[in-house]
């Protein structure tokens, strides 16, 4: 029997390739389109992780396609320091109009996450002369060394990799369903933001400290999502303190939980926030976008890189936000979220496995436990589950600390039929599972 393309793919990959950048299917991606991929052999695969998250506007939007084509026809690189251009400065602009804040904003850009936030700590840091950052438990903001130490899963993000980058301090998050001081919401008062005043007694001083970094929802993390006096409580301690409070929407932005950010739901200006992946379309893009007196503290050349908002990326970028708004996809993204939720809720309602269902929007997560008392992480299971829907045509990811969290991050413009089939394999597969 002739060997298939992918079987010999996959022996040159684990000839050519180290087993570092892992993979978390399989399959091989000869085209994909909207919703949708197709591997070499010509299966076709329901998309709900998205790049993940990047593809928010679906694969190939015809209009990212088409900024793309008509950016790289008239230049693809000059380097915004050696030679601006139009796409950097008028996608600054809108990012500076949308990005929550009553106050003047500035943007800059760079090529992925990981430099967003890498960049947006030393610009608090250079503004607040100050030191010490304080990340969150389940946190996750990259693989470089800062991001990395920001992260808090050890396992695969940092084990080796040590040593970390000094002055990163952590606290729990407001992980309600596992709640790190044992109450139960709504009774806690949300203690883990109040826990900060204590904190700043027993591990670092305010006065030490620059900024705190929060994903509004985290995304590797497992989804966790607060509860409403959550981030208005964060932000105030960080006002109180002269604290930069830097929200990291790499993952939950570009209008994945129904608003252009999930920061919004919660009525917060922060004043630094990142974002990246479904920003560029599918192109490499991240952005800093934050308060003018922050973002104008570095000296001149303290910031920026040679591929730094490249053309391409920020024409890709424009299209994006076109799509978004006059193309009405946030409303479609609500529209999904609602779809959604009403779909979990009754999973959850049939199947013991679901712990709990949490998130806005399209983000929307299921923590799958052994039992519901114990809340005991059902681990192996949802990696069996995972490939019992990529089986049947459905790309699924899972997430959080113990890996036992499915979480959704569709393309926006999936028709009701192929995500009517998608949740209809993820509901076979479910059967399967616990039969």
């Amino acid at each position: 029997m002739t060997e298939n393309r992918s079987d010999y793919y996959q022996k040159l990959r684990n000839k050519n390739v180290p087993q570092g950048p892992a993979n978390i299917t399989p399959a091989y991606i000869a085209k994909a389109s909207g919703a949708t991929m197709t591997d070499l052999e010509g299966k076709e695969y329901i998309d709900f992780a998205g790049g993940i998250g990047v593809n928010n506007v679906g694969h190939a939007h015809p209009k990212v396609v088409a900024a793309i084509k008509d950016q790289a026809d008239k230049f693809i690189h000059t380097c915004f320091h050696v030679g601006m251009y139009e796409s950097y400065v008028d996608l600054a602009a809108k990012l500076n109009e949308l990005v929550p804040g009553d106050f003047p904003k500035m943007t800059m850009f760079a090529n992925a996450g990981a430099e967003a936030v890498e960049n947006a700590v030393k610009i608090a840091r250079y503004a607040t002369k100050r030191p010490a950052v304080i990340a969150m438990e389940n946190g996750f903001h990259g693989r470089t060394l800062l991001t990395m130490s920001l992260t808090s899963k050890v396992k695969p993000y940092k084990f080796g990799f040590g040593p970390f980058a000094p002055e990163v301090y952590r606290i729990p998050y407001a992980y309600c369903y596992r709640c790190p001081f044992g109450l139960k919401y709504p009774n806690c008062g949300v203690a883990c933001a109040d826990y900060l005043e204590d904190f700043f007694i027993s591990n670092v001083a305010a006065e030490s400290t620059a900024a705190i970094i929060a994903e509004p929802i985290q995304g590797e993390g497992g989804f966790v999502t607060p509860p409403p006096e959550y981030f208005p409580k964060l932000a105030a301690i960080c006002k109180k303190y002269g604290i930069a409070l830097i929200i990291d929407e790499v993952q939950s932005g570009a209008g994945r939980t129904g608003k252009f950010l999930a920061i919004e739901h919660w009525n917060v200006e922060p004043d630094i926030v990142t974002m990246a992946k479904s920003l560029g379309g599918g192109m490499p893009l991240s952005a800093i976008t934050g308060r003018k007196e922050f973002m104008e503290a570095p000296h001149i050349g303290g910031l920026g890189g040679t591929y730094s908002g490249n053309p391409i990326s920020c024409a890709a970028a424009l299209a994006v936000l076109e799509i978004l708004f006059e193309d009405k996809l946030l409303e479609r993204s609500r529209e999904l979220g609602e779809i959604l939720q009403k779909r979990f809720s009754d999973l959850q309602s049939k199947f013991e496995i679901i712990g709990e269902v949490r998130g806005k929007g399209p983000m929307l997560g299921m923590e799958l436990v052994k039992d519901r008392e114990t809340k005991e992480p059902a681990t192996e299971l949802t990696k069996k589950l995972t490939q019992i829907c990529f089986d049947k045509g459905l790309i699924l990811l899972s997430c959080g600390n113990f890996g036992n969290v499915i979480r959704t991050l569709m393309p926006f413009v999936i028709t009701d039929a192929q995500l009517d089939k998608g949740l209809s394999i993820l509901e076979e597969s479910l059967h399967e599972l616990t039969k």
